[in-house]
């Protein structure tokens, strides 16, 4: 077993993202209780680039590169990333140090309070970012209009708040994780993205000590290329 009892950390800054490193935190101290982390947060090119449409991006670096560069130069041991936002293929000298159980994978799409979606008026509004949530939102009712939306949580939710859209599109395992599932919501019956609801340790492939150490919470699920 490692003799490491203090891990430096990088991660995104959003009020979910602390949620997640305190998830992976507190899930490894089941294991190795006098573990403990040292983390700094930091702004995405994803997290200020709020105009970039996610519908063509595929499976890029858009949320991760900055802290991954991080991992790479030997500034931090480790990032913590949702795992649905992994570039395939990883960056080369970088490795998955453990995907983590998670949590509820489903989407649901979020609506004012005391509101319906079949009392929804024709050609109402959904933000979602994502076509695969936007077929999803279709296939209950096809009369319905879309417009991407960016930004936190809080910022999405803000936008129904404000009257400014009729419905938002949002991972349930966000909803979870931030103490929000009173908001009126309903489960999109259909597959989501890939690694949804799981996080990511992402460390240096040479690093042996860190993947012994989370290796017990590791729930292997897909298989990431490397880049050559």
């Amino acid at each position: 077993m490692p003799h490491l009892n203090e891990i430096t950390v990088c991660s995104r800054s959003s009020n979910l993202a602390k949620v997640q490193v305190k998830e992976v935190w507190q899930e490894l101290l089941t294991y190795h209780p006098l573990v403990k982390f040292h983390v700094h947060y930091f702004q995405s090119r994803g997290d200020l680039d709020l105009l970039t449409s996610l519908r063509n991006l595929g499976k890029s670096d858009f949320f991760t590169k900055e802290l991954d560069e991080l991992v790479l130069k030997g500034s931090y041991r480790i990032a913590i990333h949702s795992a649905k936002d992994l570039p395939d293929p990883l960056p080369k000298g970088l490795d998955v140090a453990c995907f983590t159980k998670g949590i509820d994978s489903s989407d649901s799409l979020v609506l004012k309070e005391g509101s319906f979606f079949e009392d929804l008026p024709r050609h109402a509004l959904i933000a979602t970012s994502s076509v695969k949530r936007e077929q999803a939102v279709l296939a209950l009712r096809s009369d319905l209009t879309f417009c991407d939306l960016r930004g936190t949580i809080e910022q999405r939710l803000a936008k129904l708040g404000e009257g400014k859209v009729d419905g938002v599109v949002i991972a349930e395992a966000a909803l979870i994780r931030l103490g929000l599932t009173h908001l009126n919501r309903i489960r999109l019956p259909h597959s989501t993205t890939e690694g949804q609801g799981k996080l990511c340790v992402i460390a240096r492939q040479e690093d042996w000590e860190i993947k012994e150490l989370f290796q017990p919470m590791h729930y292997p699920f897909i298989c990431h290329t490397h880049a050559s």
